[in-house]
């Protein structure tokens, strides 16, 4: 089977400490794999790793097919990974318009501008905000700014896009709206995707499938369905509980 992501046997230390321990996932081109576990579980760090900002004590990162980290090494360097953010925080370039926004991850990649336009174009009328292209982050509402996150992601057409807690500061009704939306745009698009998050309430509209962490350490993964009929532990008993 074609890997977009795999981890092999990952272990991240500090200070003597795993804060990841012996992490193996493997994501197929398309795969959406939900990400979840409370504060302090490492989903931050297993997203540094992936990402190229931390370099795995143990283990390998394998990106598109290529060795990307080994086990004190980072090969490929964060820029060359090709993989897109979103962000709790979105990190909006707040002096560029929406448009400007998008055209940056573009003209970065050397996409000439008879091409950049299409896409910028096609990308913001997906998600509703063709007649905000020029509105600057301050101009719209939060709903609004993580549209035009989610299209920044994607427009650049990445290997695989990481969501780390992107509807986390959003109400429940707007989260159910957004999360809905990035469903749809990364289906369309057959993006690999990671979607991180501390809330299990999130999962169940995102995931193929859902891999719980706890302490570093991957403690169940499946479907939810698979999760929720045989729960491998109290902990993920509980975590599951409050999508009830």
């Amino acid at each position: 089977m074609s890997q977009t992501i795999a981890l092999e046997n990952v272990t991240v230390a500090r200070a003597s400490v795993d804060v990841l321990h012996d992490i193996s996932l493997v994501l197929a081109p398309g795969e959406v794999l939900a990400l979840v576990g409370p504060s302090g579980s490492g989903k931050t760090t297993l997203l540094r790793t992936l990402t190229g900002f931390v370099a795995p004590t143990r283990g390998m990162v394998y990106l598109g097919g290529k060795l990307a980290s080994r086990e004190g090494h980072i090969l490929m360097p964060p820029e060359a990974r090709n993989l897109a953010m979103v962000f709790q925080d979105l990190a909006l370039w707040p002096h560029l318009t929406v448009h400007g926004n998008l055209a940056f991850g573009l003209q970065a990649r050397s996409v000439p501008r008879t091409e950049r336009e299409p896409l910028i174009e096609e990308s913001l009328r997906r998600v509703g905000l063709l007649t905000k292209s020029r509105s600057y982050p301050s101009q719209l509402s939060g709903g609004e700014r993580q549209r035009v996150a989610i299209a920044r992601a994607l427009v650049v057409r990445p290997l695989a896009v990481l969501l780390d807690e992107p509807l986390s500061n959003l109400d429940v009704g707007l989260k159910r709206e957004l999360r809905d939306v990035f469903r749809a745009l990364i289906r369309e698009r057959q993006t690999t995707a990671l979607y991180v998050t501390h809330d299990p309430r999130e999962v169940g509209g995102i995931g193929d499938r859902v891999m719980v962490l706890e302490g570093g350490r991957v403690v169940q993964e499946g479907t939810l369905q698979d999760l929720a009929a045989a729960p491998g532990s109290e902990f993920v008993r509980r975590l599951l509980e409050e999508l009830r």
